[in-house]
């Protein structure tokens, strides 16, 4: 069945919330890691964080100026969400070695947009959720006007399987589906991919 994707304003908080679910990884985090610095997140609490991804994806208010991701449906059901917006957005690319290492770039250019988190609903796993969402935000950026799109996923070595939650990032073959390509390298894990507009 298709998949589409919606801009998070425009579907609704349950609808999100749902994707999220009430327990795990997704639901404690709310899609703010890379929203709040190391030093700020044991100091938020879960019910704070939801209150500031509500803000954020301004979900249900279609008319919003600006949201933070997507969601993506599946036969109508809420199945998928992914956070894309400007880099510097996300106050937690700033201050770490990935994606800077071996790049000389701004760290504070507006036009620079980066998808940080998938999550897909238990349930929907291996269906094509995540390569929909990440083909749908290069979209959702190039129309908002950024000049580029980056992702930080995760590589795993042949053979080994991702531990639970370790994959939120995306992997390379989702972002190389939507066409990304690696700019860098910057730790035996974890590559940059980018997409120029």
């Amino acid at each position: 069945m298709p998949i589409t994707v919606l801009p998070g304003n425009e579907a609704t908080w349950d609808d999100l919330q749902t994707v999220f679910g009430r327990r795990g990884e997704a639901a404690r985090c709310q899609c703010q890691w890379f929203k709040l610095r190391d030093r700020d997140w044991a100091s938020v609490p879960v019910e704070a964080r939801a209150e500031r991804l509500r803000e954020q994806t301004g979900c249900g208010s279609p008319g919003a100026d600006a949201t933070s991701g997507l969601v993506a449906y599946l036969d109508g059901e809420p199945v998928g969400w992914c956070a894309v917006e400007a880099r510097t957005a996300y106050p937690r690319l700033r201050y770490t070695r990935v994606p800077w290492t071996g790049r000389d770039e701004d760290r504070t250019d507006p036009g620079v947009w980066a998808v940080t988190c998938f999550v897909t609903r238990v349930g929907f796993r291996r269906r094509g959720v995540s390569r929909a969402l990440a083909r749908a935000a290069v979209d959702f950026a190039r129309e908002r006007g950024a000049r580029a799109l980056e992702g930080y996923p995760l590589l795993l070595p042949p053979g080994r399987e991702a531990s639970w939650g370790e994959l939120y990032v995306g992997s390379p073959s989702v972002f190389a589906d939507a066409g990304f390509v690696e700019v860098s390298h910057p730790t035996p894990r974890r590559l940059v991919m980018r997409v120029d507009f």
